[in-house]
């Protein structure tokens, strides 16, 4: 029996035991947002299904669909991996060349805040549509009442990107790019070359990647 086994015996030891495994989940899941949401090649959920935005009116993502299909971006207005903080300037300042980006190769490009559990705060309607103003959002951003579509899709974190293409196939999941990684020794931009393959019929190489962000905050029941 070695000195870890013998300490972690008795009540306390074999409760610890037994929590460590889903501890250490628990933690990488916060850290690395690793999935097992919607496989690549499933349809995408809840098409049709409308939700309220920014501009007043309602749209699904069928409505939002275009040619080449559609990229759901899970965004919030507070995320530091959305808005910026001390160590990363944040995804959000691509939101509008990634937009630009996704119109010239035929995609649809929407922002969903499933942030449920902070809906009377940082993540209301109002703040929604404030964000969306000073930011100069290009983009629709709409509400996902009661994370319904984050759950369909299994997104896990802001942003969470997940493309579908023209027969509403998942193609790719993941993040943006690298570039919040300070260690990275090259920047790897996912979405900009899935657009780049799909709009282009080539094979695309890398078709998920880790999501990095913060958690979507949904409501416990």
């Amino acid at each position: 029996m070695s000195l870890f086994t013998r300490k972690i015996t008795g009540f306390r030891g074999v409760a610890l035991f037994i929590l460590l495994p889903t501890l250490i989940i628990a933690f990488t899941s916060f850290v690395t947002g690793e999935d097992d949401g919607l496989g690549i090649g499933r349809k995408a959920p809840l098409m049709t299904r409308k939700m309220d935005a920014i501009d007043g009116k309602q749209y699904s993502l069928l409505d939002l669909k275009e040619e080449n299909g559609i990229i759901v971006v899970f965004s919030c207005n507070t995320c530091p991996f959305v808005v910026g903080g001390e160590k990363f300037e944040g995804w959000e300042k691509q939101y509008n060349a990634l937009n630009e980006a996704a119109q010239k190769s035929n995609f649809g490009f929407v922002l969903v805040n499933s942030n449920e559990a902070k809906r009377d705060g940082d993540d209301s309607f109002d703040e929604m549509i404030k964000h969306a103003n000073a930011s100069n959002y290009s983009m629709q951003y709409l509400v996902d009442a009661n994370s319904d579509l984050a759950d369909a899709m299994g997104a896990k974190t802001t942003p969470h990107v997940f493309v579908f293409d023209a027969k509403d196939k998942l193609i790719y999941k993941g993040s943006i790019d690298n570039s919040w990684d300070s260690k990275r020794t090259e920047l790897k931009t996912y979405l900009y070359n899935v657009m780049d393959h799909a709009s282009n019929g080539l094979r695309l190489e890398e078709n998920s990647t880790p999501p990095r962000g913060c958690s979507i905050k949904r409501v416990k029941l």
